[in-house]
């Protein structure tokens, strides 16, 4: 008699009888019941109140119990609702049960004690998980608002030093000048990586918006390069770009967020090159069986090259390459992310000693 009233079970089942028995036996231990007596009106209450668990009789007409879980898992908005299937069934039609997205199944006849028992374990599982997404939601969104807050002393304090280095304060001695351009650098440093915490952070909230239309990725190659030459330059690397005058090069997607996946992977072949070159390759590839084309775009360069166990969790959040000049490992986790969205792909191939190269795949716009 322990139970919440918050505990809302949707039980489905065609027959009367059976919807009466187990709505008495979890009435009589405070659970609130919701009836359905098939499939359709299963998933119409579904629409109007979300269940916190489904006790769910897979012989039905019309819509078996399989087919309506199938349906309930197809449903991406929904949150996680464990899924009791009660069979008379023999093991083939469990194994089926559990492929559909069910959670757990009982057979017929029921025992009180078993269906509770499994009850009690389902609903464990949900508030477990429940629990653990609200953690996840407080903590993504305590670490928006940090950034956020964080940004705004960053941004004035980087506008302060760059008035200090333009001599709008006043005339500095060499050695003023040369701790005002470290202090800048690290300022600058600091607010990107506070900058691309609060991107991964939108994205994984599901808080970033988007702006799609048609990008030429070589016009968007063509300004990279143009921006970061002279930072290989002063490197003292050779900076290259290829690809074909001709080729169709455009895909629909955010420029701005391309722009910021270009600009990730050719500045860290940049900063992790000590002598050599960094190149910067576009190809296109005829459409595949499905009729879609791809649009490869490839960063390579002459630098150390990547150990096989870092390569494995390149792309996860703050982890970080074993290279002295190692950032904040969030830049390749947020280019992922980008990707992502915009249906493509991003590899590593690399070798100690032979270099790195970042293959980017994404699907070429449709003429």
């Amino acid at each position: 008699m322990s139970q919440s009233l918050t505990d809302r079970i949707l039980v489905v089942d065609d027959s009367p009888d059976n919807l009466l028995l187990v709505q008495n036996i979890l009435e009589e231990e405070e659970y609130e019941v919701v009836l359905a007596e098939d499939g359709f009106t299963a998933l119409d209450k579904l629409e109007q109140s979300l269940p916190t668990l489904i006790l769910l009789d897979v012989m039905m007409p019309e819509m078996d119990g399989f087919e309506v879980t199938k349906r309930i898992r197809g449903k991406e908005d929904l949150p996680f609702i464990p899924i009791l299937l009660i069979t008379a069934y023999d093991q083939p039609s469990v194994v089926q049960g559990l492929d559909s997205g069910a959670d757990e199944f009982i057979r017929k006849p029921v025992e009180v004690d078993e269906l509770l028992a499994r009850v009690r374990s389902l609903l464990r599982l949900k508030h477990s998980i429940d629990e653990r997404n609200e953690m996840e939601r407080q903590r993504a969104d305590f670490v928006s608002r940090l950034t956020h807050d964080l940004r705004t002393p960053l941004v004035a304090a980087d506008r302060m030093l760059s008035l200090f280095q333009q001599g709008a304060l006043g005339e500095l001695s060499d050695p003023m000048q040369e701790a005002i351009e470290s202090m800048a650098r690290s300022n600058r440093n600091l607010l990107d990586m506070v900058n691309t915490l609060l991107e991964v952070y939108r994205y994984e909230a599901g808080r970033k918006t988007l702006s799609f239309s048609t990008v030429d990725l070589r016009e968007l190659a063509e300004e990279v390069v143009q921006e970061l030459q002279p930072l290989a330059t002063e490197q003292g690397l050779s900076l290259h770009s290829d690809w074909e005058e001709q080729a169709k090069t455009q895909v629909e997607g955010d420029r701005l967020e391309l722009r910021r996946v270009l600009t990730n992977l050719v500045g860290n072949a940049i900063k992790f090159t000590e002598q050599g070159s960094v190149y910067l390759r576009l190809k296109t590839t005829k459409p595949d069986e499905s009729g879609t084309g791809w649009i490869m775009v490839e960063v390579q360069d002459t630098g150390q090259g990547i150990p096989p166990e870092e390569q494995q969790a390149l792309f996860e959040r703050f982890r970080q390459g074993g290279h002295k000049r190692s950032g904040s490992g969030l830049g390749l986790h947020l280019s992922r992310r980008i990707l992502e969205v915009h249906q493509g792909t991003i590899e590593v191939q690399s070798q100690v000693g032979e270099g790195s190269s970042f293959i980017v795949k994404l699907p070429a716009k449709n003429n």
